[in-house]
């Protein structure tokens, strides 16, 4: 079976300036209404910093099989029922002849603070994989067969998302993954374990510095958590469900 990646690596370019360029508009809107204590949140909040990678997601489901799926974007058709909650609204739903193709979650994390937002994002990607399989295997999405559920995370490249962090746990030694490990590395550790635990079909993480605003510069941390291997994993899921639904 002959996948179609669609030059991914030219689109994630160019979704990386994108993303940049919509926190830094987002940053000097808030400077210039004086708001200035929000300016990080409020770029991180503003919905659209994650656009091209929405579209490049977008091209691969079309490219492989499925041009005629339906794929939602817009807020009021992004909800999913839950198994331990009513719903979960997830960034991205692929839904062809009535059955889930996919379920996507985009999401950055930029500096200055990372610690507890690690943990936060760490707490979150776990519990909705849980709900979400659960809630599949109890029938929430109809008889079908296993979608795809993808996990896929931006991580600014900076000075202090790069040094090890040390952690103390006074009872019990931290797992040996994450001992002095860099707040970079330990988003790799969570995506391959989240991986290894069949929480997502595939996740990955990316990082790139500030400056990429200027080039769309950006790197893998290991190939299972490489943005080559989530479309790849996506393409080929999306190609054999469009083999089997025709």
């Amino acid at each position: 079976m002959s996948l179609d990646l669609v030059q991914y690596e030219n689109k994630a370019h160019n979704a990386i300036l994108r993303f940049w360029k919509s926190r830094d508009d987002a940053g000097k809107k808030q400077l210039a209404s004086g708001n200035i204590d929000q300016g990080e949140r409020s770029s991180v909040t503003s919905g659209k910093s994650m656009d091209g990678f929405v579209s490049l997601v977008t091209e691969i489901v079309l490219a492989n099989g499925l041009a005629h799926a339906e794929i939602h974007l817009e807020r009021a058709a992004l909800t999913l029922p839950g198994y331990f909650r009513p719903t979960k609204l997830w960034d991205l739903l692929v839904i062809h002849q009535e059955e889930l193709i996919a379920a996507i979650e985009l999401k950055s994390h930029v500096g200055p603070s990372f610690g507890n937002n690690f943990n936060n994002r760490a707490e979150e990607s776990i519990g909705t994989a849980h709900d979400f399989w659960t809630a599949y295997r109890e029938g929430a999405f109809g008889k079908q067969t296993r979608p795809f559920a993808g996990w896929l995370m931006l991580v600014e490249d900076a000075p202090k998302s790069r040094p090890p962090v040390k952690e103390k746990s006074p009872h019990f030694p931290v797992s040996a993954e994450f001992q002095n490990a860099s707040y970079l590395k330990r988003y790799d550790v969570l995506c391959q374990r989240l991986v290894l635990e069949q929480l997502y079909s595939s996740a990955a993480v990316i990082a790139s510095p500030r400056d990429a605003i200027t080039n769309g510069k950006y790197s893998d941390l290991s190939d299972m958590t490489s943005l080559k291997t989530f479309v790849s994993a996506l393409a080929g899921h999306v190609a054999t469900q469009a083999s089997r639904l025709g």
